[in-house]
């Protein structure tokens, strides 16, 4: 028996066929479809991450919660801007806003997007230091 699963999301077109049987067609089904919600949400929460803004107010979230006005001193932004990106961040459940009286202070919504942060900035220093090893080589076969 041929199983077709395709995408719920219409903009998207892409279908993918399985050989399976019986009870297995279903468990089958079950696992594909979960595979796959599991990647959108990872793609979501990265594409939210992809923007130099929201991860600069994640960096500084990273030492504890603040409001917009704290952020956009920080941060050198305007208000606009700063609310905006926070919107997005929230959409995700990146970070959580606290009601304090008449001010709203963001967190993290969990701890660990700070190590994120610290592992991808550990992956791009380690390609700069690939980066400045070809420049070095380069340099010494130009010498030659």
């Amino acid at each position: 028996m041929l199983l077709d699963i395709r995408d719920a999301n219409p903009k998207r077109r892409w279908t993918q066929t399985a050989s399976v049987s019986g009870t297995a067609m279903l468990v089958g089904a079950k696992v594909i479809v979960m595979a796959i919600a599991l990647q959108d949400f990872k793609a979501n929460f990265f594409r939210a991450l992809a923007h130099p803004v929201r991860i600069r107010i994640l960096e500084v979230l990273g030492k504890g919660e603040r409001n917009v006005q704290e952020l956009q001193e920080v941060l050198g932004l305007d208000q606009p801007i700063v609310s905006q990106q926070l919107a997005i961040l929230r959409g995700k459940n990146i970070v959580t806003p606290r009601k304090l009286g008449t001010t709203v202070r963001y967190a993290l919504s969990d701890p660990l997007i700070t190590k994120l942060l610290a592992v991808a900035r550990e992956i791009f220093n380690n390609h700069l230091i690939d980066t400045q090893t070809m420049l070095r080589e380069l340099q010494r076969e130009v010498r030659r």
